[in-house]
């Protein structure tokens, strides 16, 4: 049973992806002059939904991307998905002098997003989003305003529960709306199906 159990975990970690987003060399000035560390950021992410960051630091390179991962592995959490390929809806986060726009995008869109925002998407498994970032190019607070902006997200089924109305009804009033990307008869028929 214990033996199944740590091959389950084990199977699970080998499934995350790692990124590499930035490393910085970072001076230390002592008595004899300076000592020299590193610093990297990383993200991790299983690409179904799941994500998290970290950043670490060491006297070597090596050390320092052993020490994020650690980190961004034991912060992972999950991200709801409409349709496994995009976020539900458009969202705003911030952190620091960071801000970025997060926008759901139709099939076919791609991962229109900078560098450090685009690491994020492929670790967490977005397929097609539209994402800008505003008033910063700093790759830390671009992430965690990233990442502020996707603890945000909330799917129809969370708004319907708190409402006390169908998932139906809040798909309905999304394409009312005229929310980018089509919902079809087949979703809304779909979403009351699993209420009942």
């Amino acid at each position: 049973m214990a033996q199944t159990q740590e091959r389950n975990i084990k199977d699970q970690e080998d499934e995350v992806v790692e990124k590499l987003v930035g490393v910085n060399r970072v001076a230390k000035v002592v008595k004899g002059g300076r000592r020299f560390g590193f610093a990297a950021l990383m993200v991790a992410g299983d690409t179904k939904g799941q994500v998290g960051f970290g950043n670490g630091k060491a006297k070597e390179v090596p050390e320092a991307m052993r020490k994020a991962s650690t980190e961004a592995r034991k912060t992972m959490f999950r991200v709801p998905l409409r349709e496994g390929r995009t976020i539900h809806h458009d969202v705003v986060g911030r952190f620091g002098a960071g801000k970025v726009v997060l926008r759901s995008a139709p099939a076919g869109t791609g991962i229109i997003a900078g560098g450090p925002m685009r690491a994020v998407f492929e670790a967490l498994g977005i397929q097609d989003i539209v994402a800008k970032s505003i008033g910063t190019s700093n790759p830390y607070n671009m992430v965690k305003a990233t990442f502020d902006a996707l603890q945000k997200i909330q799917s129809p089924r969370q708004i319907a529960a708190r409402r006390g109305v169908k998932v139906s009804e809040i798909i309905k009033q999304r394409e009312m709306a005229g929310s980018t990307g089509s919902v079809d008869a087949a979703v809304v028929a779909a979403a009351e199906k699993e209420e009942n």
